[in-house]
């Protein structure tokens, strides 16, 4: 068998002989160079296997470690308050609402809509709770408008965004089905499920309060 390239495990797990039996025996056997190349081969297979597995441990542990710590952590958020809401829902709108006013023939307009666009549906809700609860704007009052790309069902888009932020069916503007220019091939079409849903309320002198607070907020710690 050792002629043959077998390695000492092997040998040992057939004739239930030790290790070190056969190391005392064989040492000095003089093999062929096949021989050697079958036991290197075994011997590299599995380092590559015992590589692996460790690999496996460590990633399963990483992942433990880090479901564990954002579990903790969620912990650290208790109730919001609307104070809390409404600083909340101001850093969304100065993330991801549209500030710039309005102009025609290089005038400003005196007409400017809040407007609020995201694909997350947490995020979303957390907008219209701001919406709601610190602007006193009711869901009747919200306009919806769903952006995406072209393999999306529109009937089902609209019923998961209807669900998602409770605004009425008659609320919602027509779908876009469509990639502008500017994406095309930057992103899989895939990414969002779901497309982007803009939520619109027509309130200027909302539109001013919402600048007013993020002027606020970005003046609070200077």
């Amino acid at each position: 068998m050792r002629i043959v390239g077998f390695s000492y495990n092997e040998i040992s797990n057939a004739l239930n002989i030790p290790k070190s039996t056969l190391s005392g025996w064989l040492s000095s056997m003089i093999l062929s160079q096949n021989a050697r190349a079958r036991i290197e081969k075994r011997r590299s297979d599995g380092s590559a296997r015992g590589l692996l597995a460790k690999n496996e441990q460590r990633t399963r542990e990483a992942l433990k470690r880090m479901s564990f710590g954002r579990k903790n952590a969620a912990k650290d958020i208790e109730t919001v308050d609307l104070k809390q809401l409404r600083l909340i829902g101001t850093a969304l709108y100065w993330a991801e609402g549209y500030k710039w006013t309005i102009t025609r023939n290089g005038k400003e307009r005196t007409y400017h809509p809040v407007s609020f666009a995201n694909s997350d549906p947490e995020l979303v809700k957390i907008f219209i709770e701001f919406l709601s609860r610190v602007c006193n704007i009711g869901k009747e009052r919200m306009r919806a408008e769903i952006h995406g790309h072209e393999h999306l069902n529109e009937s089902a888009t609209k019923k998961y965004w209807i669900n998602v932020t409770g605004i009425p069916e008659k609320n919602f503007c027509k779908t876009y089905l469509g990639v502008s220019r500017s994406s095309l091939g930057k992103r899989p079409f895939n990414r969002l499920p779901h497309g982007t849903i803009r939520i619109r309320v027509n309130d200027t002198k909302l539109f001013y309060q919402i600048m007013g607070w993020i002027d606020g907020l970005s003046k609070s710690w200077q």
